[in-house]
Order: C-alpha cells, then structure tokens, then sequence
C-alpha cells in the first residue's frame, strides 16, 4: 500500500499563513506554529505483518493507507454496552445517536484502492493504497482526500453494499487543500451524503468518524469531540512542504485508510473530511471543514470540472503578535502585504475591485475573518463567478467592495 503522510513533532519555526494566490508568501508572525506532517506512502506488505501484531498485542490498529503514520491511540465506541450483573443490554442514549448516524451515513462512505507505479532498485513495483470516500451525488460523484489518489494509474471504488466499480476518473483536486474528486461511471442511484454547516461548529461537540480502517475494515465508526478549530498542519511530502489552515481537531479515532472518509455531527450530516492524525499523541486528529470544498462543488455539479475559487491577494492573518509586530490597528482579520512587490496579482479579481497593498480584510459577506477562518477559507464557501463583500480597513477608514470571484489557476 502507499505509504501514506506522517506527522511528526511541532515545528519549532513559525509558518506563513496559506497564500490564495499565485504570488509569493510574506512572512508573518504567527501566535502558535503548525504542527508538522511528513507525507509518506504505506507498503501493503509491511503493513498486514504489523497490523497483525499491534491489534494482537494492543487491540488497536498499525500502519495502513490514509493520511497518518501512527494510530492517535483511540478505541472505538461500541453502539451497545452489557451490565457487570445481569448480562441485560444498556444502551444510552448517546450510543443510538453514534448507532442512528453509523445507519444514516454509512451508505454513502465508499472504500477506494488505488495502485501506482513505483520505481526501486529491483525495477518497477506497484504500490497498493486505500481510502475512504464521500458520495456527493447521485450519479457518482465522490469526495475525498488528495493525497488518496495522488500519483494513482487505477482507482477502484467499493460502496457500502460491496460492489466494486472500477470504471472511476480522477476529476480533479484543489491546488490550495488536501481535496480531490472521483467520478464513479454508470451511476445514477447512489445515496449522497448530507453535508452540514462546518462554521457552527463548537468546542466540545459529539462527532462520528467512519472510514475503510486499515484498508480493509469497511465503514468502522468510532467517537468523539471536537477539541479546537482553525488549526494549522504543515504536510511533507518529499522536498515539497504544504500547510493545510483551518482545520478540526477530534479526538475522534481517524484510523489508517479512514483518509477522505467523512467526520460528522450527531445529525449524521457531514461536518468535516478525516485527513491527519498526530504522530507521538494520543487522540489528535484533524479534518478538513465541509464548507471549504462547497464553493468547489457547486462548480462541479454546474460544470463538471473542479475549480477554486481565489481573490488574488497575498495577506497575513492577523494575531495579537501580528498586529503588535506590524503596528496595525485591529487583532484580528488579513493583512494585505508581501515583502516583495505588490501584494495583489496582476489581473486578479482583487485588483479589478480594487484593494490595494495594505488593506486589512476584516469581513468575508459580514462574517469576521478569523471567527470561521482564513480569508481563503472563507472564499472557498463560494465558487468562481459568485460575488463577495468585502469589509476592509484602509488608513483606518471602513469601506465595502465587491469582488466577483475567479476561478484560480497554477499557470
């Protein structure tokens, strides 16, 4: 199987904030660093001899496809739990919620394998991995993790009733997240999963994990709340570093090949998307908020092709530390700023609109940046072609713009 990302300890160096446009980040000075990810690729074979062990010695699970390196150490929450004297079955009320969710959302959670070419010194092998997946549509669209897919010549989906579907197309990804499409052909029947509001999220809040475990234990469920919001993870994947923003952290057991696989809320609408687990922890997961894949999703279902949304600013989110390093007058919100050249990319909505170097963006359509995350965060609720309000603070002066968004690019 791949050998899939790790995260390894807290960086000691601060990071910049994720930059939605094509320009160089500047520098900021951030309250608290990521955590960092090293992004490898499981062997298959490696994998079922360890596996065999950890779960024969630590009834937990070992090394597998998905986003993590080492289990966050959570057992899974069993929906019915016998009493000591009577053997009679107790069943309280918070495990028929987890039960009714498993029930709900379980048909529209899909297992993906993958196979991709890969050179060694023996010659050429191919390496097996497996995720989890979203339906999204009826005909077959499925969410899921970037790094399921990435690099992948075949792609197999399994949905919940056991059929495997082969005849699957990788639509595309988001250049700025761990985010990815598939497109299961010959479909018209399956069961989309509800999606949720991520934005009303709190502290402390029940939350269900489902995904393929191991690579092999389909739709395992387990338990547990959400810890904190707007975390930032910085991902390694050979020389190439990618910082993901925003994200929730759960407790929640996010076991290997639970990657792309859905976090949800009590409801059994879908919250989040499962996407890393600390290494060296115990119970520190984190998935990707559902309304950061919205805006890319409307698109696709309009037009059949994946595309971000982006402004075209390059900014520093604002912290305490921020405002006092840079003199600015609010703690909160995106500092329009590079330190090298023009923060705003030529021909971009946000030049067409007219913001200019040093605006501070305090409100993305009346919601304050920072309360729901990062100004691309925010903008990525919405797809290209839609119009935004921006509240923005220019020599200490209050005004509004309207920015039509565009669909951002890598070229």
């Amino acid at each position: 199987m791949k050998k899939e990302p790790e995260i390894s300890e807290k960086s000691s160096q601060p990071t910049t904030s994720i930059d939605e446009t094509k320009t160089q980040s500047a520098q900021p000075v951030p309250s608290a660093p990521a955590t960092s990810v090293s992004r490898k690729r499981p062997s298959k074979g490696k994998f079922f001899a360890a596996a065999i062990l950890l779960i024969v010695l630590c009834f937990t699970a070992g090394l597998g496809g998905g986003y993590i390196s080492q289990l966050a150490g959570n057992d899974t929450h069993d929906s019915n739990r016998n009493s000591a004297g009577d053997g009679n079955q107790i069943i309280t009320q918070e495990e028929e919620d987890i039960s009714s969710v498993a029930t709900k959302v379980g048909p529209s959670v899909v297992s993906i394998v993958t196979k991709a070419q890969a050179q060694s010194i023996y010659g050429t092998r191919t390496q097996e991995g497996a995720g989890t997946g979203i339906i999204v549509s009826a005909d077959g669209y499925v969410l899921t993790n970037k790094h399921v897919i990435q690099d992948s010549q075949e792609v197999a989906v399994v949905t919940s009733n056991g059929v495997t579907h082969s005849d699957v197309t990788i639509v595309g990804s988001d250049p700025l997240n761990d985010i990815a499409f598939l497109k299961i052909k010959g479909v018209n029947d399956l069961k989309p999963a509800e999606l949720g509001d991520s934005s009303s999220i709190r502290i402390g809040q029940k939350v269900v994990a489902i995904g393929n475990s191991l690579g092999q234990y389909q739709n395992t469920v387990t338990s547990g709340i959400i810890s904190g919001t707007g975390r930032p993870v910085s991902a390694q994947s050979g020389g190439s570093v990618e910082t993901l923003t925003d994200l929730l952290q759960t407790d929640a057991a996010i076991n290997p090949g639970n990657s792309g696989g859905p976090l949800t809320n009590l409801k059994g609408q879908v919250i989040g998307i499962n996407t890393a687990v600390a290494q060296d922890a115990q119970g520190i997961g984190f998935s990707i908020p559902i309304n950061a894949t919205k805006g890319m999703l409307k698109q696709l279902l309009k037009t059949g092709k994946v595309e971000r949304s982006y402004i075209g600013v390059n900014y520093i989110s604002i912290t305490p530390d921020v405002a006092e390093a840079y003199k600015l007058p609010v703690k909160a919100g995106a500092y329009v700023y590079s330190e090298q050249g023009t923060a705003i990319a030529s021909g971009s909505p946000a030049e067409k609109a007219g913001i200019k170097d040093k605006d501070i963006i305090t409100k993305v359509n009346d919601i304050e940046v920072g309360d729901r995350g990062g100004v691309a965060s925010l903008v990525a609720e919405y797809a290209p072609g839609d119009t935004v309000k921006l509240t923005i603070l220019r020599d200490n002066k209050t005004i509004t713009l309207d920015v039509v968004l565009a669909a951002y690019s890598q070229s």
